[in-house]
Parts: structure tokens; sequence; C-alpha cells
């Protein structure tokens, strides 16, 4: 009884084993190979293991468009505040001996102006603007001040938005991305090496 020939086997010792095609390149513009969105992925599997999640991450994200809804709605509540004292409501109460009195028409125009300010810097916040980030910094600081300084004139209302100034400042500072101390080297820059 014969066995059957192995496939495997060589019929000719002399002649050169066929060698196999290599198998093709990354990026070779084969079907499944192509590079997907992050770079340590790529369509038929990753490549090297993904960047460990920031377990904050989210959160904060999420607490970057509560932010900007939170500016958003306030600054047009400032602004409608701001009128009220234009016109003279007399929703204010009068402050007799205060360090820092203005008139109530004053407060109105500062108001106003803030209002009109955060608001607008809120909705670009909610656009996700980069340019709204640092100004939205400045004018929650600023409101933060004005509504210190507004305290003996409406003082729960004045606590309030102060608390929600805080909790601005907060979401915008520590929101991940977008800013010059996030951790990432800009591209194409190279650091000069330091001399010994």
């Amino acid at each position: 009884m014969t066995s059957p020939p192995d496939p495997g086997a060589h019929s000719d010792p002399e002649q050169p084993r066929p060698v196999p095609p290599a198998p093709p390149q990354f990026g070779s513009g084969l079907p499944g190979l192509e590079q997907a969105d992050e770079p340590w992925q790529r369509l038929d599997g990753p490549s090297a293991p993904a960047p460990a999640p920031d377990p904050h991450g989210g959160w904060r994200t999420e607490g970057l468009v509560f932010a900007g809804v939170l500016m958003l709605c306030q600054g047009v509540l400032a602004a409608l505040q701001g009128v009220a004292g234009l016109v003279g409501d007399p929703f204010y109460e009068e402050v007799a001996d205060y360090t820092y009195r203005i008139s109530l028409t004053g407060w109105g125009v500062i108001h106003l102006v803030l209002g009109v300010a955060v608001a607008v810097t809120g909705a670009g916040i909610l656009r996700r603007a980069r340019w709204a980030r640092l100004p939205g910094l400045f004018f929650a600081a600023l409101s933060l001040v004005a509504q210190f300084l507004f305290l003996p004139y409406q003082p729960v209302w004045s606590i309030i938005v102060i608390a929600l100034d805080v909790f601005i400042i907060w979401a915008l500072a520590s929101a991940p991305g977008g800013g010059a101390g996030n951790g990432r080297r800009r591209k194409g820059i190279a650091r000069p090496n330091p001399s010994p």
C-alpha cells in the first residue's frame, strides 16, 4: 500500500522551494488595512494598546456643556437685571451707606453689558468655539466680582450667581482639550536640547 504524496514535500531536492508571497503592508490599499480615526487603531484590529481613558474626562466634558448653558442663561438674566436697573425698577433695595455705592443706572449698564458678553461667550462654548474658553473664564470672574459688589442690593440672587460663577470657572478651567496646559506637544515644533 502506498501512502499519498505529501503536499508540502518537494519532489526534486535540487529545485528551489517556491517562496510564498509577502503579506500586504499596512495602508497598501487593500480593504481592511486602512488607518482609522485614531492612530492606534486599524480597521483589521488594534496595532497598539489604546490609551487609558480618563475616568473624569466625560464628567468634565459634560460640565463644560453645562457651563455653556449656565453662561447663556445667566447672561440673559443679567441683561434683564440690567434693564430693570436702567428703568429704575423699585425691585432693588435702596442702600444708604455702602463703600461701593453706584447708582442703579450705573449698575444697570454694568449688568446689561456684562450679561450680553456672558451670553455670547456661553453660546460660543456650546458651539465648542476655541476662542470662547479664555473670554469665558474672564467674564465669569468679572461676573463674580460684580455680583459680590452688588450683594447689598440683592443678597440672595448675588450669592446664587456667585456660586454658579465658581462652577463655570472650574468647568472651563478643567475641561479636557483646547488649552495651553493640556500636556500635548505641538506637531512640527522641536524643542532645543539643552547644552551641557
